[in-house]
């Protein structure tokens, strides 16, 4: 019997993260089919009730559901549990184990993107939704001792401080209001940029402005493209990466979780950039035109937030 593994969200037309799957499939000889499934949040409960059946692997959670699904699953891994959202379910009989597979795939991306430096210490991070969760939750657990948040609801930052409380008591994490001033100030004392929010997932456009980014910066957008953001900072000179790496790592984490096999990164590599060529701009159909300005706050990598452009923000 063909085994089943379906990515939730709402939408999900186009996804970057059904390519690299059912090519890791097929290259392992998994009789294996990843489906889309567009679920409104009312749909949530019986779609999740629908995995429990035997012939599911697993599933993908995307936006706007990583944070919703959590009281749906029957346990959490800690990386799940630290971060409040879950885009990774595995079956354990009918039982439903949520993961959060965008920690390991922000780690990867962040450590490839600092190199051979020593790891940073400060960091500021634009959003507040389930890839936000995942960044800064990496950015604790890396050893950071700074962390500012910036949203345009300042709430939602605030709320999503106020969550990682226990985890970040032994260092500052900080919620601020969105004004240019207070980004710019910040981001002359931080070493680590990271874009978490879909701003310009769907047009050409950056969070912030091109003169307040410093010179030598990590600038990491978790978009899966090359935005004004990072073309901006490219230009400012400092080092630059997209969400495709976050992307492909968080999918091989997820892969290994259904199958107890190494993923075939290689094999997904080339899966990405081939659906990338070919006009797939979704890592799981993240929010674009008006939908996307109205929700600048991504929930959450394909999370890479993935996907040619889609991001791994949440």
């Amino acid at each position: 019997m063909t085994k089943r593994v379906v990515l939730i969200g709402h939408p999900v037309a186009h996804s970057l993260s059904a390519a690299m799957q059912q090519a890791a499939f097929d290259d392992q000889g998994i009789d294996a089919a990843y489906e889309l499934w567009d679920r409104a949040p009312l749909a949530l409960g019986d779609a999740i009730a629908e995995v429990r059946g035997d012939e599911f692997l697993g599933a993908n959670i995307t936006i706007p559901h990583k944070e919703r699904v959590v009281p749906l699953v029957d346990r959490q891994t800690d990386e799940a549990h630290a971060t409040g959202a879950v885009n990774t379910i595995t079956r354990e009989g009918h039982r439903l184990i949520g993961h959060n597979t965008d920690v390991p795939g922000f780690k990867a991306a962040l450590d490839a993107l600092v190199g051979r430096q020593k790891m940073p210490r400060q960091a500021v991070v634009l959003g507040a939704g389930g890839g936000a969760r995942a960044v800064v939750y990496g950015l604790i657990t890396e050893g950071f001792q700074r962390i500012v948040v910036f949203n345009r609801h300042l709430h939602r930052a605030e709320a999503m401080v106020k969550h990682f409380g226990r985890s970040a008591a032994h260092m500052e994490l900080r919620a601020m209001p969105w004004h240019e001033s207070i980004i710019e100030a910040e981001l002359a004392k931080s070493k680590v940029l990271v874009n978490a929010t879909s701003i310009g997932l769907a047009d050409d456009v950056s969070p912030i402005p091109a003169d307040v980014i410093p010179p030598e910066l990590l600038v990491l957008d978790l978009i899966y493209s090359r935005t004004r953001l990072l073309r901006d900072a490219e230009a400012a000179g400092s080092t630059i990466a997209d969400g495709e790496l976050m992307l492909l790592h968080q999918g091989a984490a997820a892969f290994t979780l259904w199958t107890g096999r190494p993923a075939p990164l290689e094999v997904m590599r080339a899966a990405l950039s081939s659906a990338r060529a070919g006009g797939v701009r979704s890592a799981e159909g993240e929010p674009a035109g008006d939908a996307a300005a109205a929700e600048p706050e991504l929930a959450g990598v394909e999370t890479g937030a993935g996907g040619g452009n889609g991001s791994s923000a949440d």
